[in-house]
């Protein structure tokens, strides 16, 4: 999901959140068909996480297009990780760490977000505090999506139009595929508000 405050994230908020610095794409962006293994993926991954973390994990969900059936996606598997702070870095980053996850992505003016790299798995594992506004979204798009052929190939040529286009950072293209995904959200009942 998008941060919901601006339309786009600036140099500067690419340059502030990404730890060692933003990777630079200046490409286009790779997607590829489903695969049903992705699933599988995200079981290795929780059942990991989960024994690294224990009690810590308030929950676990598989999200973004690796988790929808039938839509293409980069072949990177999200993860959302919800834990009682994400902002108490030292209840968690230390044990992902020594298990080989990388932190990437800290943004604590935005609910506390906190982003990891898999140690063996193209993942993208997504930090918040349990109650966070944002964790709804994540669900609620990807089992509209599930359900809802139409939009989910809507989501899917947009995606496709989009990826064939080079970006300076895959953040761009994330940002590029805001209006569409404000047009499922709300017809999935939860309108995502931006500035004009």
């Amino acid at each position: 999901m998008a941060k919901p405050d601006r339309e786009h994230y600036t140099e500067e908020d690419l340059r502030k959140a990404w730890v060692d610095g933003p990777p630079v794409l200046n490409s286009t962006v790779t997607l590829v068909d489903y695969d049903p293994r992705w699933p599988q993926l995200f079981d290795r991954e929780a059942e990991r996480i989960r024994r690294i973390l224990g009690d810590t994990v308030v929950r676990l969900e598989h999200v973004g297009s690796t988790s929808v059936p039938g839509l293409c996606a980069k072949p990177i598997v999200d993860i959302l990780l919800v834990v009682p702070d994400s902002g108490d870095e030292s209840a968690y980053v230390p044990a992902l760490e020594a298990a080989g996850y990388r932190l990437v992505i800290r943004e604590p003016e935005w609910d506390e977000h906190r982003a990891f790299k898999g140690p063996d798995t193209n993942v993208n594992l997504h930090v918040y505090s349990a109650g966070c506004p944002e964790i709804d979204d994540y669900l609620v798009f990807r089992d509209w999506l599930r359900t809802h052929e139409e939009d989910r190939k809507l989501y899917a040529d947009t995606k496709r139009d989009l990826a064939s286009r080079t970006w300076k950072y895959i953040q761009h293209y994330a940002d590029a595929k805001n209006d569409v995904v404000d047009e499922i959200m709300a017809r999935a009942g939860r309108p995502r508000t931006r500035p004009a």
